[in-house]
């Protein structure tokens, strides 16, 4: 049996990467194609070297165009490649442009799509994401659920529940892999930032709804400078290229004087990040479900989650880019005790995920 991996962006990188070392450790026949949709090199080439992944056998260089010409130029060299090398079954994760663009050329060309991760709803049709992951849970032959709710979703869409496995989460797997492998890296890491264990809180914010708006951004900015005078904790921002050059745009570079301000990490580098911090404030769903693995408070700078489960173990809020809220949220997670558990459960996924590829 043949199997076909589909990279694209940082978070499938992280999520794809205990199937990618189970195949390569079980010498099974398989592929990977990278399509290049991140931007930056610095977010995305490293994870390979650092994760000791093989280089993907086909890089497709899309990176830049807007949406339809995105998708479009992805299908056109993804049908070659696939009529080349004919796998049995192609293994697409997460929402994006690129996931989309493989399952419309695979499902064509009559080759099983698995999709990883199947059921993601923010219920927000405003978000490509969100067009992007109906579709091909609609479709797609396998449909892996990280849990027996979300299967309830798949189900109430009426999807054959003959397709539906829930084989728990990839993530899972990859946090605790990459937890233990770098542990040894822990005081170099903090050293080089020159902060402390439980002594920093660690904000990322990327998405547009957040950093394209003046206001919103600077709600952020200032409610975190509010934060850090209130808990006298450092705060830690690896700036996204997009934050970065708005910042910039709207004149709001000097508050940044009350930040300790770097560049994006490598992926060792930011679960330690994580796994030290004292509180977390992000609106990138792939750190929401990090640091609920990591048992870390979170402020989640977001109006909707795809990740309900965080709110229902009480670790985490949703604020938006409300100042109020944020400052709110902050002082009600900080008396909370670290007693959940762990939603996503077990990390035994890319060995579920094989097996089951298996069964059609």
């Amino acid at each position: 049996m043949k199997h076909c991996f589909i990279l694209w962006t940082r978070p499938e990188i992280i999520k794809l990467y205990s199937c990618l070392k189970y195949a390569e450790q079980n010498n099974l026949d398989y592929f990977v194609i990278h399509s290049n949709q991140h931007y930056s090199t610095n977010m995305d080439k490293v994870f390979f070297d650092e994760l000791k992944l093989s280089e993907a056998k086909y890089n497709l260089g899309i990176n830049w165009w807007n949406h339809w010409e995105m998708t479009g130029k992805m299908m056109i060299e993804i049908e070659k490649i696939l009529l080349n090398e004919k796998p049995d079954i192609v293994y697409v994760q997460w929402d994006t442009n690129t996931v989309l663009a493989w399952w419309l050329v695979a499902s064509k060309l009559w080759i099983k799509v698995a999709h990883i991760e199947a059921w993601l709803r923010s219920y927000d049709k405003s978000m490509p994401e969100e067009i992007n992951r109906i579709c091909t849970d609609h479709l797609s032959d396998f449909l892996f659920s990280p849990a027996l709710r979300q299967k309830e979703i798949l189900l109430k869409e009426n999807i054959d529940e003959n397709k539906i496995f829930v084989v728990w989460n990839t993530v899972v797997d990859a946090v605790y892999m990459i937890k233990e492998l770098s542990k040894s890296q822990t005081n170099k890491v903090l050293d080089k930032y020159k902060i402390k264990e439980n002594d920093y809180i660690l904000l990322t914010s990327h998405r547009p709804s957040n950093v394209d708006n003046k206001e919103n951004i600077e709600n952020i900015l200032k409610a975190l400078i509010e934060l850090s005078n209130i808990s006298a904790k450092k705060i830690l921002f690896p700036i996204h290229p997009r934050t970065k050059n708005n910042i910039i745009k709207f004149w709001l570079e000097w508050l940044l004087d009350s930040f300790i301000v770097i560049e994006p990490v490598w992926f060792f580098d930011n679960i330690i990040l994580e796994s030290n911090a004292y509180f977390i404030a992000t609106d990138s769903w792939w750190i929401q479900e990090e640091a609920c693995i990591l048992q870390k408070r979170t402020l989640i700078l977001r109006e909707n989650t795809e990740r309900p489960e965080t709110l229902e173990v009480w670790w985490a809020i949703l604020v938006w880019n409300n100042k109020e809220k944020i400052i709110q949220a902050f002082r009600e997670l900080e008396k909370k005790d670290i007693n959940w558990y762990n939603p996503f459960w077990d990390w035994k996924s890319a060995e579920k995920i094989f097996d089951l590829s298996r069964l059609k």
